[in-house]
């Protein structure tokens, strides 16, 4: 089992220093200039390549990537080309935003996937599994844009139930310790700020949960039907043991391994489809901070940006293979 987690821990590594060197080499030979874009349409060819020089740009290319690379593994993603500031700090701050969304997010679909999968497996062919299905495919088109905006008007402007964008309400003020809002007002002991925040959290999360939703439900529910036509379950049947007891210790328990994958992939593809849930909600969170870098060609701030989801994304997967050695003892005797 060991053997099965450290060979698994050391393929991490070709993946990132692969994806370093991709990210690296599409944003230096993509058009437009870093320079040019920071001084203005304006300024003369000496001062753009004066600040070209400051900046290191007309290194080599690989000497541009090895002093990449090597302030990388010191924990030094340099500084942003527009704002001066550390890369480290700003892409913690909008990727504690981006995280929160996400685990939020996951949670919704998570639970409710799961149950609804379940539910439509077992209650096959019902009006239940009929309609569940016909909303995960709703949930897997429905653009997150168009979802996100009929939110903001139904539920803020027309009802006024919920806040249309921010993390918290400017009533309130909270340290500023983890960087995640949830965490910080229970840390401060403000429940008032807490339910505020989750209160900013809920449309956002929701929107950004309904394909990954569908997709989990959709999933559970084919591996359950699976599942639940093996011969070990129809002798639990036969022995007698309750139906309750057939899905949740037998069939759930057989059926999980496909769905963590799907959970695993859809936590990583969440960090991607953030951008527009955060842009849509004005939440500060590391899609948004990543589409204005790349846009105003802040090198710096979008390789780190992109390493770091990129991280994340392994990481995670990382995470899910381990958990397959520990439910599935087959992996372990391989």
């Amino acid at each position: 089992m060991s053997r099965a987690i450290i060979k698994r821990i050391l393929l991490v590594i070709p993946v990132l220093i692969g994806v370093s060197i991709l990210t690296f080499s599409i944003l230096h030979f993509i058009p437009g200039d870093p320079a040019s874009v920071i001084l203005g349409e304006r300024a003369t060819p000496e001062l753009i390549e004066q600040l070209r020089e400051s900046l290191g740009l007309n290194e080599p290319f690989y000497v541009q990537y090895f002093t990449f690379m090597k302030n990388i593994l010191r924990g030094d993603f340099g500084t942003s080309i527009i704002t001066n500031e550390s890369v480290t700090t700003e892409l913690f701050r909008a990727f504690a935003t981006t995280i929160e969304l996400s685990f939020f997010s996951m949670i919704i679909a998570t639970v409710v996937g799961i149950s609804v999968g379940v539910i439509a497996a077992v209650k096959q062919y019902s009006i239940f599994d009929n309609a569940s299905m016909i909303g995960a495919l709703m949930g897997v088109s429905m653009p997150i844009f168009w979802l996100g905006l009929l939110m903001i008007w139904v539920f803020s402007y027309k009802l006024g139930w919920l806040p249309a964008s921010g993390r918290l309400a400017i009533q309130f003020s909270v340290d500023n310790v983890t960087g995640f809002i949830i965490l910080d007002t229970l840390i401060a002991g403000d429940f008032a700020a807490f339910k505020d925040a989750i209160r900013h959290l809920l449309m956002p999360g929701l929107a950004l949960a309904t394909i990954p939703m569908a997709i989990i439900a959709r999933m559970t529910r084919s591996s359950m039907l699976e599942v639940m036509r093996q011969d070990y379950i129809r002798t639990a049947r036969a022995k007698g043991v309750t139906e309750f007891v057939v899905i949740v210790k037998h069939a759930i328990k057989n059926a999980f391994l496909p769905i963590i994958t799907v959970i695993g992939l859809q936590v990583g593809l969440l960090l991607g489809g953030a951008v527009m849930t955060e842009t849509i909600f004005s939440l500060p969170g590391l899609g948004r901070k990543m589409y204005l870098s790349i846009m105003a060609r802040d090198y710096p701030m979008v390789q780190g940006g992109i390493l770091i989801i990129a991280f994340f994304f392994v990481l995670v997967n990382l995470i899910v293979d381990i958990t397959y050695v520990f439910i599935d003892p087959r992996i372990r005797v391989d």
